[in-house]
C-alpha cells in the first residue's frame, strides 16, 4: 500500500521540485536583470511583438524602431548607433507572445532567461542522447556548468539571443531524425528558421541528405511548416515579406562585420575582400565534399557532416555574428564523445583539459579584444577562434566518428 501511495506521489513531488527549481532561477534572473540592464536582442523582439498585439502596428515600422530604441538609450538612436531594429521573420512573433504578454521588461527577461537556461541545458542533454553518449556523473556535470557559463552561452543568455532555441530545435530535429520522427523534424526545422541566416546552410544539407536517403517525410514536413508559418504571418501583414527583406538588407549597416569578409576589409582594406572571397570559396568546397561523402554513410556519418555544416555556415559569407555560434556546441559533444569512445571511456582528464582549455582561452580572448561603449562591445575577431578550434576537433575525429561502431564500446556510441 505504501509502495503505490509513494509512485503515485512521486510524479507530483518531481513536477513541484521543477517548479520550484524554475521559480528560485526565475528569482535570481529578476535580481540580475534589475541591476544589469541589457537583453537588447529580446528587448526589440519584446516590444516589437507588444506593438503587434496591442496596437497592430508593423514590428518592421519606424515607428516601433524608435520605441525600441527609446526602451534602450532613453532616446531615439544617433548615427552610428545601433538601431535596434526588428530583422526576424514574422512568424517569430510565435515564440515571443507568452513572453511580451509580461508588461514589465525586467520581469519578461528574466522568465526569458530561465527559458534560455533551460534550453542550454536541454540542449546538453538532448545531444548526449543523440550521440548516445553516458559520460561519468562527474563530466556530465562539467558540461552542464560549462554550457551555462562559458563565452558563447552565457553571452546569449545575457543578450537574451533567441539562438539558444534555435539551436535546440536544430538538435531536437536531428535526435527526431535517429528515431524515425520524421514529421516532426521536419517541423522543429521549419521553426528553426527564425533565425534563418543561421540555419539556411544547415537546412541545405538537411534537404539534400534527406533527399539522397528517400526521406520525404523531413522534406515535405519542412517545406510545409514554413510555408504555413509565412501564410499565416501574410494574414496579419500580407506585404511583411517585403518589410522583412528591407530590415534583412539595412542590417550590416548599423551593425558590426558580420561575415569573415567584412572582418577582413576592416584590417585590410586592401586585399581584405579577396580574402574575404578565397574563404567563402573555401568553404563552398569542404561543404560540397562533405556533403557528398555524406550521401550514402550510416547515422553517424550524417551527425557528423551536420557538425561541419553547421561551423563551415559560420565562414561561408552570410551576415551572423560570433553570439549565434552556440550553435555550434553539438558539434563539441559529437567531438568529445568520439574522443571519449576512442579513449576506451576512460576520456574524462583529457576532455576535462579540454573544457577548460575552451573555457579559459575564449573568455581571455574575448576580455583582451573588448571594447566600451554604452555596453561591452566584442571584437569582430570573436568570429575566429571557435570556428577554427571546431574545425580541428572535427577533423580529428572524422576517422572514428563515420564509421561503424565496434561491439565492445556499445554502451557509449553514438
Amino acid at each position: 500500500m505504501r509502495t503505490s501511495r509513494s509512485r503515485t506521489i512521486l510524479p507530483y513531488a518531481i513536477i513541484l521540485l521543477i517548479l520550484v527549481a524554475l521559480g528560485a532561477v526565475t528569482w535570481g534572473n529578476y535580481n540580475y536583470a534589475s541591476q544589469n540592464p541589457g537583453g537588447n536582442d529580446f528587448l526589440v523582439h519584446w516590444v516589437g511583438t507588444r506593438a503587434l498585439i496591442e496596437d497592430g502596428i508593423s514590428p518592421y515600422s519606424d515607428e516601433v524602431a524608435v520605441r525600441i530604441q527609446t526602451a534602450a538609450y532613453g532616446r531615439p538612436a544617433r548615427e552610428g548607433e545601433h538601431e535596434l531594429r526588428v530583422a526576424y521573420p514574422l512568424y517569430s512573433v510565435l515564440l515571443f507572445i507568452p513572453f511580451a504578454l509580461i508588461k514589465d521588461f525586467t520581469m519578461a527577461r528574466a522568465v526569458w532567461m530561465t527559458a534560455l537556461e533551460t534550453g542550454l541545458l536541454g540542449m546538453t542533454m538532448l545531444s548526449l542522447r543523440l550521440y548516445r553518449w553516458r559520460p561519468r556523473p562527474i563530466l556530465l556535470g562539467l558540461l552542464l556548468v560549462f554550457s551555462l557559463f562559458w563565452y558563447n552561452g552565457l553571452r546569449s543568455l545575457i543578450n537574451g539571443n533567441a539562438v539558444i532555441l534555435v539551436a535546440l530545435m536544430l538538435v531536437a530535429g536531428m535526435w527526431a531524425m535517429r528515431y524515425g520522427a520524421d514529421e516532426l523534424a521536419g517541423i522543429l526545422f521549419g521553426f528553426a528558421t527564425i533565425k534563418p541566416q543561421v540555419v539556411v546552410i544547415f537546412l541545405l544539407f538537411i534537404v539534400i541528405w534527406s533527399f539522397m536517403q528517400r526521406r520525404w517525410r523531413v522534406i515535405g514536413w519542412l517545406i510545409g511548416t514554413v510555408f504555413l508559418l509565412t501564410a499565416g504571418a501574410a494574414l496579419i501583414i500580407p506585404d511583411w515579406i517585403l518589410q522583412n527583406l528591407r530590415e534583412v538588407m539595412r542590417y550590416p549597416g548599423y551593425n558590426p562585420p558580420g561575415t569573415p569578409s567584412a572582418v577582413f576589409i576592416s584590417l585590410w582594406p586592401n586585399f581584405g575582400e579577396r580574402l574575404g572571397w578565397a574563404m567563402t570559396v573555401l568553404m563552398g568546397l569542404v561543404l560540397l565534399l562533405e556533403w557528398w561523402r555524406s550521401r550514402n554513410t550510416e547515422f553517424r556519418g550524417f551527425l557528423w557532416a551536420a557538425a561541419i555544416t553547421l561551423t563551415a555556415s559560420q565562414w561561408i559569407g552570410i551576415q551572423t555574428d560570433p553570439g549565434n555560434f552556440i550553435v555550434l556546441f553539438p558539434g563539441l559533444i559529437l567531438a568529445f564523445a568520439v574522443l571519449d569512445e576512442r579513449w576506451y571511456g576512460r576520456g574524462l582528464l583529457p576532455i576535462t583539459i579540454l573544457l577548460l582549455g575552451l573555457f579559459v582561452g575564449l573568455w581571455v580572448f574575448f576580455l583582451n579584444t573588448v571594447t566600451y561603449a554604452d555596453q561591452p562591445i566584442q571584437s569582430p575577431l570573436m568570429f575566429f577562434p571557435l570556428p577554427a578550434l571546431m574545425f580541428i576537433l572535427l577533423y580529428w575525429v572524422r576517422w572514428w566518428a563515420v564509421r561503424p561502431p565496434r561491439p565492445w564500446l556499445e554502451q557509449i556510441n553514438l
